[in-house]
């Protein structure tokens, strides 16, 4: 029997946790973020869909509209730090619920914006309304702090499987949450975020009150009941990041993985329009693209657990490389878009799954939460990188072009992945703990 206790000053101790009672634990937490998932992954594309909208309105011009979707961006970069280290010092559920409650006062401060018409606390409240997508980032490691080694990855898959429920139906409820609102002092186009404000409470709520005990503090008394707090600092995640040549792998995954995606994604509705395409046929490309992203996740899973997390990194390379040839290529023919873009989704499951798997294993388990907090920043600093040059890319040089050099970021993560499987094999059987 292992009584499970936090470290001082951050929880009360938790209810004892026997070896044999781990596995109903793990479905438990699992269940929980997986709900959590469905209802916070609601709330930020419930918005998102109007962000550039709403810039528009409030600044007066198109040429600011792409500032609010920036601003969210970098807030769920810069904040995942500040959250890691949150969930170091005290677990994940103080970590979750605190960055809902940041993306809650976010969104309210942007309705505010928008019925001040003021651009710059605008930007402001777009910039915290991203540590719910910080939330929603971190929870696919929460589902894994209890799970298995041999079946981490279908454990982050489940949970990022379940970001599809938000994905899909979060765009269709915004123009209802936006008339919900008609007739008040609140425009329309900023109704969605009122409504996505609740849900981050909710959301929150949830997991307060259900993340118990709670999974990052319970594996970690389980691996080291002993264990010196020295090693739970930022400073020694990344250092055990840059010491490990597989932590190393993985960070490049996640990043080129979502740089590439978010890159390409966001410049084919304009070489579709360029080709003729309709709304409605931009939406089903795109629809198509966030099937392969999220549904086919838990496949990933599977396979990252049973292959090996090298061998679907693979896999993201082929994907990527293929999906970038066929969208390149495509011109006028919108069936090969739709299916570039669905395989870009595809590869992007397989990196951020086999990716984050890796990371997990290949961190000591007091410095898991500070190596997982850099990966969530260097993949959205990168991304955000990515979709500013995307734009400046396509001006000059054409979509062709920027699916070749999407395509030219993969070959470094392709080359380590190779290196690392013949320098650095995985241990021949992981520790549950480690």
């Amino acid at each position: 029997m292992w009584a499970v206790t936090a470290s001082p000053g951050t929880e009360r101790t938790a209810p004892p946790v026997a070896a044999a009672d781990l596995p109903r634990l793990q479905r438990r937490t699992s269940a929980v973020l997986i709900a959590a998932q469905m209802l916070g992954g609601l709330g930020v594309p419930i918005s998102i869909a109007l962000a550039p909208v709403l810039a528009t309105e409030v600044s007066g011009t198109e040429a600011m509209s792409g500032f609010a979707s920036t601003a969210s961006v970098i807030g769920t970069a810069l904040l995942s730090l500040p959250l890691a280290a949150l969930m170091t010092a005290r677990g994940r559920r103080p970590g979750l619920v605190l960055a809902y409650a940041i993306g809650a006062a976010g969104a309210a401060l942007v309705v505010l914006a928008a019925m001040l018409g003021n651009f710059p606390l605008l930007l402001v409240g777009m910039a915290a309304f991203g540590a719910a997508s910080s939330a929603n980032l971190q929870a696919r490691f929460a589902a894994a702090d209890l799970a298995a080694p041999d079946r981490r990855a279908r454990a982050i898959s489940v949970v990022v499987w379940a970001s599809t429920i938000g994905a899909v139906l979060g765009p269709n409820l915004s123009a209802p949450a936006g008339h919900s609102f008609a007739g008040t002092s609140i425009p329309e186009t900023a109704g969605p975020f009122v409504w996505a404000g609740a849900v981050f409470v909710l959301t929150g709520t949830l997991i307060g009150v259900l993340l118990r005990p709670d999974p990052l503090l319970t594996a970690r008394a389980l691996a080291a009941p002993g264990e010196p707090r020295a090693g739970r600092s930022l400073r020694a995640g990344f250092t055990a990041v840059r010491e490990s040549p597989r932590a190393r792998l993985a960070l490049l995954t996640v990043a080129v993985s979502h740089t590439t995606m978010v890159s390409i994604m966001v410049m084919t509705p304009v070489d579709l329009g360029h080709h003729g395409a309709d709304l409605q046929l931009v939406g089903l490309v795109i629809s198509g693209h966030i099937a392969g992203m999220f549904a086919f996740s838990p496949v990933m899973g599977w396979l990252a657990d049973r292959l090996g997390r090298l061998s679907v990194i693979g896999l993201a390379a082929g994907l990527l490389s293929v999906a970038a040839l066929l969208a390149g290529t495509a011109g006028p023919s919108h069936a090969q878009s739709a299916l570039g873009l669905f395989l870009l989704g595809l590869g992007w499951s397989a990196g951020m799954v086999s990716g984050s798997a890796l990371l997990t294993d290949s961190v000591p388990q007091a410095a898991r939460a500070a190596g997982q907090g850099l990966s969530d920043l260097t993949m959205n600093a990168a991304a955000g990188l990515g979709g500013a040059a995307a734009g400046l890319v396509m001006a000059r040089a054409g979509y062709g072009w920027l699916n070749a050099i999407g395509a030219a970021l993969l070959l470094p993560m392709a080359a380590l992945a190779l290196f690392t499987a013949r320098r650095h094999p995985a241990p021949a059987k992981a520790d549950a703990g480690a």
